[in-house]
């Protein structure tokens, strides 16, 4: 059961959830095949609201967390991470073809079904929105956060394999693709592991200029850090920290470390999967692929990997 506590904001978001979980099931002849969550009831208690879904297991992140803390051997192989990833797709994929966008996906919104038979499903629909809804500037949690909804630009669909990108990445390394303290520190990683931002981009984003210098530096205010060290001119250092100071503000220019995707990978020797996660994890949603283009991908139809015990 999911217990949210009689709190307005919380309540309407979970007011919308089971509008939005009825939806889900209503157009579906059997929800287990699409992979999200099935809700059998809700009801109200103590003015406080209960959804009772289905019973599953831990969260991925709990769950590979576990995995390579206390197991000799680790779960999410390739074969694995693929069967998951595709689940996940079909799920996606369902959402999208009712005009819906998930907005939240990250490994603690996708539950383990079944350990042996590697199911998952999608969960958490509270921040999901219509794709002809006013759209909110803020959605998707930072670490798994789309470029172009950190820039300000429209969004759509496509936000949701970039956040798969990102997650498919971290099962398979352990770790977070784009570490981060802040927003202006996670483009930073975005932009020196599978950057740049396209110039459409930057022309069209509303939130631009809250990162980047007219030169395309990415700044961060507040800091005050000296930048004697950083790779940037020192007319450029000069006229922008003139700038700042003449609006009383401290700043920090910031230089991306520059790597690349197969290294983050752990130098994985799989050419499809390598490029079935760059093609997710493209910064121009444009050339970025649907839910059905990544179903389609080599990675999904053809890789093929030994079975595991």
């Amino acid at each position: 059961m999911k217990i949210i506590e009689n709190n307005k904001d919380y309540y309407d978001q979970s007011i919308d959830e089971i509008k939005l979980l009825r939806y889900v099931k209503t157009n579906c002849d059997d929800c287990d095949k699409k992979n999200i969550i099935r809700m059998i009831d809700y009801f109200y208690h103590k003015e406080h609201l209960f959804i009772v879904t289905e019973l599953l297991k831990d969260n991925l992140y709990d769950f590979y967390k576990f995995n390579r803390d206390q197991e000799e051997s680790l779960y999410f192989t390739l074969n694995r991470l693929q069967k998951v990833t595709k689940q996940i797709l079909e799920a996606l994929d369902y959402m999208h073809s009712l005009n819906l966008i998930h907005c939240d996906l990250k490994p603690e919104n996708i539950l383990m079904k079944s350990y042996s038979n590697c199911q998952v499903k999608v969960i958490d629909l509270g921040s999901s929105c219509f794709i002809h809804d006013h759209l909110s500037s803020y959605v998707q949690s930072r670490s798994y956060r789309a470029p172009e909804v950190i820039l300000g630009c429209k969004y759509d669909f496509k936000v949701d394999i970039w956040s798969l990108g990102c997650i498919v990445a971290e099962l398979y390394t352990g770790y977070v693709l784009f570490q981060n303290e802040s927003v202006v520190g996670l483009l930073a990683r975005i932009l020196g592991i599978v950057g740049p931002i396209p110039e459409h981009m930057a022309q069209e984003g509303k939130l631009v200029s809250s990162y980047f210098t007219n030169e395309g530096i990415l700044f961060q205010e507040g800091g005050g850090v000296d930048m004697h060290s950083q790779n940037v001119s020192e007319s450029t250092k000069k006229r922008h920290r003139k700038k700042m100071e003449k609006e009383g503000a401290t700043f920090d220019l910031l230089l991306p470390k520059i790597t690349n995707l197969k290294s983050r990978l752990k130098d994985v020797d799989d050419d499809q999967f390598i490029n079935f996660v760059t093609k997710m994890l493209e910064i121009d949603p444009e050339k970025r692929m649907s839910a059905k283009e990544a179903l389609a991908h080599p990675w999904i139809t053809e890789s093929k990997y030994p079975e595991d015990n």
